[in-house]
């Protein structure tokens, strides 16, 4: 039996799901200027999701809108429309974190800022208290909004351990009022884990989430982590990842044993018009029956990262998505999902 804290555990995204939770692209986001290119992006997503089996669940300002890109040809039987107004698109920082309690779900609700107060987030931190106000889960909502986390910005391998960055959590405008110690401690309390570890190196240029540990290390079942590396030493990030890589190797988990490292390759440098983007294949969504890799058209790099995470998800369907229009905007796949354990969504 893994360690928990008051009959609670922090489910990884391996856990059984019900569905996925995304949130539409639409002309009052920063998509605007490339709405159809992303949008185009979201539509693969949603059937790739749908494929699964899987539950849908999408958040739109104008349902119409959903409707008419996605067509007839989807089993609408499984999708859920929620109109509700969104800022943004990157539901896996404003969506509920979910946990186990006596065995049952609970989904949990943080404060969402826009990493720190970068932009406008009113909508966002309301989506998840409003879409359980319209009855969307079964599970029961607790309030945590006198913190401010980031579904992005933890991970769990599933036997008591969180893994996050430091550089994430104790950014400015987060918690400032706490020390590292005492955020430590009420996250541990609050998702049921007995360890936490916290990367000191490790960041992609063009993030502005401060290091969200889902772009840079992410685990997987029995014991493995999948990060990134860099083997250029020419590259800006040739140094951090080294050093990340380093601190990966001396972590162990809840019960002393080491990690099985698995290194992915980072993407060829893309860029838009003023920097370098985050792109990374470290950015994946697991599900039921596969996983969905984000892929940036670069073929040999493309094919080795979903070789390599196929290997620590034995048994699922390995399926890449063009993530090109999502790296546009600095986020990728995971960024734009949030999965929900079985138990959370109203039959």
């Amino acid at each position: 039996m893994f360690p928990s804290k008051n009959n609670r555990s922090f489910a990884t995204e391996w856990d059984n799901q019900d569905g996925i939770l995304i949130a539409w692209p639409h002309a009052g986001t920063d998509w605007a200027y490339m709405l159809d290119e992303v949008t185009a992006c979201y539509m693969e997503m949603a059937r790739a999701i749908l494929e699964d089996d899987e539950r849908l669940v999408i958040v739109a300002p104008d349902a119409d809108d959903v409707k008419a890109s996605l067509g007839q040809d989807v089993d609408w039987q499984r999708i859920s429309i929620i109109e509700l107004p969104t800022n943004d698109t990157w539901v896996r920082d404003y969506g509920p974190i979910a946990v186990f309690k006596d065995g049952r779900t609970v989904l949990t609700d943080f404060t969402f800022n826009a990493w720190g107060m970068k932009f406008a987030a009113d909508c966002d931190n309301l989506v998840t208290s409003r879409l359980q106000a319209r009855g969307v889960f079964k599970a029961p909502l607790v309030n945590y909004r006198d913190l401010v986390l980031e579904g992005g910005s933890i991970e769990t391998d599933g036997n008591g351990t969180v893994l996050t960055t430091t550089c994430c959590l104790t950014a400015p405008n987060r918690n400032d009022a706490l020390s590292r110690e005492q955020l430590e401690q009420e996250l541990l309390d609050r998702l049921g884990c007995v360890k936490m570890l916290w990367l000191d190196h490790g960041t992609l240029s063009g993030d502005d989430t401060d290091g969200h540990i889902d772009t840079l290390a992410r685990f997987a079942p029995d014991g493995v982590i999948l990060y990134c590396g860099c083997d250029n030493p020419e590259d800006e990030h040739y140094e951090p990842l080294m050093k990340m890589e380093e601190d990966l190797k001396q972590m162990t988990d809840a019960e002393g044993n080491p990690y099985h490292l698995i290194k992915l390759p980072l993407p060829d440098a893309m860029y838009d018009e003023i920097s370098r983007l985050p792109a990374t294949y470290a950015n994946f969504l697991v599900m039921n029956h596969q996983v969905l890799v984000p892929v940036y058209g670069q073929p040999e790099n493309d094919v080795k990262a979903c070789e390599l995470i196929g290997q620590a998800f034995p048994g699922r369907k390995i399926k890449g998505i063009d993530c090109r229009p999502l790296i546009c905007q600095h986020g990728s796949l995971h960024c734009a999902t949030m999965q929900l354990p079985e138990g959370s969504l109203t039959d």
